[in-house]
């Protein structure tokens, strides 16, 4: 007897959708999904829930609706989604793991392109690049005899958290003769052995490291966490990095630290409110670069996330364990 082919819907915004899923990853997914209606948008599925009925997989992105329990009673055959984007935060309920729904998500494949863009700031810090332009600007002249920044040889990078992102760094720094030291209440020493990284206090993260890179989840208990004690902590000339979230620093103590250590730098890829404030002090010092959230996947890195989601689509239909299934227990920590 044929098994039924199951039957699936994308659910996600058209922007995601064109982004993360092109002809070679659709064309897996129409072999082996019975994609049985169109791309469904949030504003669609909300005039029209019960398109969810016959869905047995959902792959999505950016835009899929919070798995309420309207949404949930309007999808009863649902058994797995495909989150070909990173963090599960923004949609998951009590409600989705108490129905033991499986949910696989990009989050590795998303962690590449922020590994990728910090390990260019950390190189670039290590130099104090962002310090010397900003000298060469003001002073409209090279001034070598006042070159600062340790080099990238025999410096220390600090890294905040040791989750996916991190290690993906670690393996990056490698290759360069750089310590490591990591704040990470959930890691063991035998990890951190493992990653190469010395464990340390947050403060001691401060306090030691020429560049800071904050990689923590955002939570209860990080919220605010890194306040302006941590950056008054911070070596002549180094610089802190937050590709995680804006909310996990303290604003206004960062605003007043750097405005009183005008050697350090700041290059902030995320911000609490994002964007900033128009009339934010982070648009106007000068030692303070914003990036506009670019550190995750963009372009066609954004296929990556699609291509996972496919390799985890051939792992379900042959039975195995989905590599990148993101349960309850790891949703509580992750960012």
């Amino acid at each position: 007897m044929t098994q039924r082919k199951l039957k699936g819907l994308f659910v996600l915004h058209q922007a995601a959708y064109d982004r993360i899923y092109g002809p070679n990853e659709l064309s897996e997914i129409y072999r082996h999904v019975d994609i049985y209606a169109p791309l469904q948008t949030p504003a669609m599925i909300k005039t029209n829930p019960m398109v969810l009925n016959d869905a047995d997989i959902i792959f999505s992105g950016w835009g899929l609706p919070v798995l309420d329990e309207e949404f949930l009673n309007n999808a009863p055959n649902l058994k797995v989604i495909f989150y070909g984007s990173g963090t599960i935060k923004y949609f998951i309920t009590e409600q989705a793991w108490e129905r033991g729904i499986k949910i696989t998500s990009a989050f590795a494949a998303n962690a590449i392109p922020v590994a990728e863009f910090t390990l260019g700031q950390i190189l670039l810090s290590l130099k104090a690049y962002w310090y010397h332009a900003r000298q060469a600007r003001s002073q409209k002249t090279f001034i070598s005899s006042e070159c600062v920044g340790p080099g990238v040889y025999g410096s220390t990078v600090g890294l905040i958290s040791l989750g996916t992102i991190s290690r993906c760094l670690c393996q990056r720094l490698l290759p360069f003769n750089i310590k490591i030291v990591g704040y990470d209440p959930y890691v063991t020493q035998e990890t951190a052995q493992m990653l190469n990284v010395e464990l340390c206090s947050l403060e001691d993260v401060f306090r030691n490291a020429d560049v800071i890179s904050l990689h923590a989840p955002l939570n209860e208990q990080t919220k605010g966490m890194i306040t302006s004690q941590h950056f008054h902590l911070m070596k002549p000339y180094a610089t802190f990095i937050n590709t995680a979230r804006g909310a996990i620093v303290d604003e206004e103590g960062l605003i007043d630290a750097f405005t009183h250590r005008s050697d350090l730098t700041a290059l902030l890829d995320v911000t609490a409110p994002e964007p900033p404030k128009e009339n934010s002090p982070l648009y106007t010092l000068k030692n303070i670069i914003l990036s506009a959230h670019i550190a995750g996947s963009i372009g066609a890195e954004c296929r990556r996330m699609g291509d996972y989601m496919v390799q985890e689509l051939r792992r379900y239909m042959n039975g195995l364990p989905l590599e990148w299934e993101v349960t309850q227990e790891m949703a509580e920590i992750m960012a």
